[in-house]
């Protein structure tokens, strides 16, 4: 199992890949550690002295914004007997963090502040050497935070990892109202899923699947509301039409719906939603129907499936963030975001949206994460088959080496796995500091 090139081969994955315990933990090292990973948005940490408790992989960590705005991330395990120190999920005006089992005391920045009868451990004892474990290198692009343990990564900095993503993003925010320090997280819809994390990262740039898996979504839309509705155009001929997917380089994809969805208004292709009527006179009162309508197209998904490997899923106007719990259990978060600058009652909007997918579609998406699994303990059957358009010379590579193909193509998962083989076999081991 650490043969990886007879792992990973032109158009097919070894199941072993997804099952394996023991790649599972090598995994957690080389991928989760050696390259830069999502833990947070800005936004949920704006204000100094507060935290989010993650995962960087399996590790728990403690995202912190100290009192001067700096951003730490701290290894959420007590240096005395290896408790978790925060048992929280998130909070403001926490300068000190104390260890509910014997009151060790860490600042917000990983010191250890102090100890309960500190005298017992002699004259020389030094407290420093047993400050919270940090990891070294934390980089945000605007307002999503990246940390890696890796130091030849964390030099060159989260944009070199980004590539031709970080325009993406840019397009991303520019859907969203085009500042980048209004969007803020309002909230999370949480999956726990029986299936390899990467069983979820398979799905995020597949376009193959929305016909068929979403096939009951589509039809109920269709019965009830006639044509020209959202995701129809995934029904037929699919590589016929405009849309297309991409490699981008280090693992990251991108799959574009856009010009389907938005060729005339993506919003009067939405499904209708609980007081949406209301919702568009009020707005249009407020603003006027010009502005009002640039809010309503916002309001809608940005059309673009975007994946930051290994963790991060841009998908609407959400942020999908997906961890690994053990090699056959994941969570998968959704979280949802609201606008600064704009009338309340645009984000309100925005939730209805944001509700309809995660309700009516994702539940198709995670019974399926969990059928490829059970599937792949057969033994008999090896092979995952990751060949469509390999062989059919679609793809066409553009001067910055991006790889542009068909909207059904398999590109996603041969480039998040390129990258995935290629950090199974390095050989950085790097030490939290």
């Amino acid at each position: 199992m650490n043969d990886f090139d007879e792992l990973v081969q032109a158009g097919r994955v070894h199941r072993a890949a997804y099952t394996d315990e023991q790649l599972f933990i090598t995994e957690q090292h080389k991928v989760f550690g050696e390259t830069w990973v999502y833990l947070a948005h800005a936004s949920e940490i704006a204000e100094p002295n507060s935290f989010v408790a993650r995962k960087m992989g399996l590790r728990s960590v403690i995202v912190t914004r100290d009192k001067g705005f700096k951003v730490h991330v701290l290894l959420n395990r007590c240096t005395h007997r290896g408790a978790t120190v925060c048992r929280e999920k998130k909070g403001g005006k926490r300068p000190f963090f104390t260890c509910p089992y014997h009151g060790w005391t860490y600042k917000n920045t990983g010191e250890c502040a102090a100890i309960p009868h500190a005298d017992a451990y002699g004259e020389d004892f030094d407290k420093q050497r047993l400050n919270l474990k940090k990891v070294p290198y934390v980089s945000e692009y605007k307002g999503f935070i990246f940390a890696t343990l890796n130091p030849d990564k964390g030099k060159k900095g989260i944009e070199d990892h980004l590539k031709s993503a970080a325009g993406r993003i840019d397009e991303w925010i520019d859907h969203n109202g085009g500042d980048h320090k209004a969007i803020r997280i309002s909230g999370v819809q949480q999956f726990t899923v029986h299936a390899n994390w990467k069983c979820l990262y398979d799905n995020a740039g597949d376009g193959y699947h929305p016909e068929f898996s979403h096939q009951s979504l589509l039809q109920m839309t269709q019965q009830r509301y006639g044509g020209g509705m959202d995701l129809d155009y995934f029904a037929g001929s699919i590589d016929a039409t405009p849309m297309y997917s991409q490699d981008l380089g280090n693992g990251h994809t991108f799959l574009d719906q856009r010009p389907c969805m938005y060729e005339a208004s993506a919003f009067e292709r939405q499904r209708p939603q609980p007081g949406r009527e209301a919702i568009v006179q009020q707005v249009i009162q407020e603003v006027g129907e010009e502005k009002a309508r640039e809010y309503f197209e916002m309001s809608t998904g940005a059309g673009m499936n975007l994946n930051i490997f290994p963790n991060l899923l841009f998908i609407g106007n959400q942020l999908q963030v997906i961890t690994p719990l053990s090699v056959g259990l994941s969570d998968m978060s959704w979280f949802s975001t609201a606008i600064a600058n704009v009338p309340a009652a645009v984000n309100t909007l925005r939730l209805r949206t944001q509700e309809d997918f995660t309700a009516f579609g994702e539940p198709d998406d995670t019974a399926n994460f969990e059928a490829c699994f059970k599937g792949m303990q057969e033994r008999e059957i090896e092979w995952i088959d990751i060949s469509r358009h390999l062989n059919t010379n679609v793809d066409k590579t553009d001067e910055k080496g991006v790889v542009t193909s068909v909207i059904s193509s398999d590109i996603h998962m041969r480039a998040y796995f390129a990258e995935w083989k290629k950090l199974m076999q390095s050989n950085d081991e790097s030490p939290l500091v």
